[in-house]
């Protein structure tokens, strides 16, 4: 299995040494256990990251790390972009959990006209916090360095404003003539991505996002719910780009 992955708030060359302590540092020593000579990986979640060797552990919430040189991991390339509609419950954190794990590069939460879940006031900031942490911790879990963004929630124009920007634009519905599978796809540049709620994309935004230069296209001959749906549209891009190969 390759190394842990803890996040630290900024990682520099400042030394051979680096002491990982707070609620990550507890998670090493604590929950991990982890002892001298083991080796853990560093990261902002940002793209920079370093290798490191445990010299201590010291305590039960602080971890010195033998640190190796800071590294930048590229941005990959075509970038992928999935807006997802607001699911119900906790449908949205499963979605943004394994849209992480398989390695979309943002999240646009998309509060679509048949969305029953509404973000608003309190209640919206909370649950855009924990769609933002579910992406940290599936980002360390899937031992990646450069961790999805997830942005703010954006109404039906605010995506068709990123769809008129992208080099590749989807709308996952089954009145698409065309498979995903089959769609011509850039080789570099940006692909937006939309998935509708569980009472699918309206003809209003369907119209509004082809105006914006977004085709319908099918996944596939069954039908997948929201909260999976823009997993497995992902892994079909990725692998069809190269990013996976």
């Amino acid at each position: 299995m390759t190394a842990p992955v803890f996040v630290v708030d900024r990682l520099d060359d400042n030394g051979p040494e680096f002491v990982l302590d707070g609620p990550e540092g507890r998670h090493a020593v604590s929950v991990k256990r982890l002892r001298p000579g083991e080796d853990v990986v560093l990261t902002d979640g940002r793209g920079h990251w370093a290798e490191g060797v445990v010299k201590a552990a010291e305590g039960k919430d602080r971890l010195v790390v033998q640190l190796h040189a800071v590294r930048e991991e590229p941005e990959e390339s075509p970038r992928i972009t999935v807006v997802q509609a607001l699911p119900k419950g906790d449908r949205g954190e499963l979605a943004v959990e394994t849209m992480t794990e398989v390695g979309v590069d943002a999240i646009v939460p998309w509060a679509a006209a048949r969305c029953i879940t509404q973000w608003k006031g309190e209640r919206g900031a909370k649950a855009l916090s924990k769609w933002r942490a579910t992406a940290r911790e599936a980002g360390k879990q899937s031992r990646r360095v450069r961790f999805p963004e997830v942005g703010e929630a954006a109404t039906s124009k605010q995506v068709a404003a990123l769809l008129a920007g992208a080099d590749f634009a989807a709308v996952l519905h089954e009145s698409g003539d065309e498979p995903l599978a089959a769609a011509e796809l850039p080789a570099d540049g940006e692909i937006v991505l939309v998935v509708g709620p569980e009472g699918g994309v309206s003809p209003e935004e369907l119209a509004l996002f082809e105006e914006a230069g977004a085709k319908a296209y099918r996944l596939g001959p069954t039908v997948l719910r929201t909260s999976t749906a823009g997993t497995a549209a992902a892994a079909l891009l990725l692998g069809r780009t190269g990013r996976w190969s």
